[in-house]
């Protein structure tokens, strides 16, 4: 894994630097993500969809979870998460429209430290034929309790990290249940309604083409 970049700014307390990562998500990033093969430890996750702001629409910036595990390291460049039931879907619309993503985690705990992978996505959606082998890159997710209605992957282009020395120390107590409470009263049926009812689930608030519906019977993972 080949690392590249100056520092940046002062090398206060030992060297804070922006390192650029050429070589892929190995066993060293795999530790720094939170553990072997996705066995995440709690950290800070959030997404940045792209937008279309260049034609004056709206970026997105949202927090992910709500489920431990949830994320995955498919390969040197490829990552995936599950993106789960919720009253828009911006997300989906932006990769729909170009494809372009962030992904950042911030280490609450331990050493400080911040990573982005920049890259392109997609979102994998439930009747495609790859959402079963991608569902069984999960398997400590039920998926049934949180409306899984698509998987998010990610190819990397750029993967970097820097020090988090402003980033606050906050503790992970655990996975709030609410969302489950919520969800895991739908089937199939009653969550495409719930959707279909939702004014920026198919649609984005900037009118971009969202979630597709009527949502597809959830496959088995392979």
């Amino acid at each position: 894994m080949q690392v590249g970049g100056a520092p940046q700014g002062p090398r206060a307390g030992g060297g804070c630097r922006t390192r650029t990562v050429r070589g892929g998500l190995g066993p060293d990033r795999d530790r720094t993500l939170g553990g072997k093969d996705g066995a995440r430890r709690p950290r800070g996750r959030e997404t940045a969809g792209p937008g279309h702001t260049a034609r004056g629409g709206a970026g997105h910036l949202v927090g992910r979870g709500p489920v431990s595990g949830s994320f995955a390291v498919i390969d040197e460049l490829t990552v995936a998460y599950l993106d789960f039931a919720g009253s828009n879907a911006e997300t989906v619309a932006h990769l729909r429209e170009n494809g372009r993503i962030t992904l950042m985690w911030c280490a609450f705990q331990g050493p400080p430290n911040i990573v982005r992978v920049h890259g392109r996505g997609e979102p994998v959606f439930r009747d495609d034929p790859r959402f079963g082998a991608l569902l069984a890159r999960f398997p400590a997710v039920d998926p049934g309790p949180h409306g899984l209605r698509a998987i998010i992957v990610v190819k990397a282009e750029l993967i970097r990290d820097t020090c988090g020395f402003a980033v606050p120390f906050m503790s992970y107590d655990e996975d709030r249940p609410l969302h489950a409470h919520r969800f895991a009263r739908e089937d199939d049926a009653s969550l495409s309604v719930y959707f279909e009812k939702k004014e920026h689930v198919a649609t984005s608030i900037d009118g971009l083409p969202g979630l597709p519906l009527p949502l597809p019977a959830m496959p088995r993972a392979e």
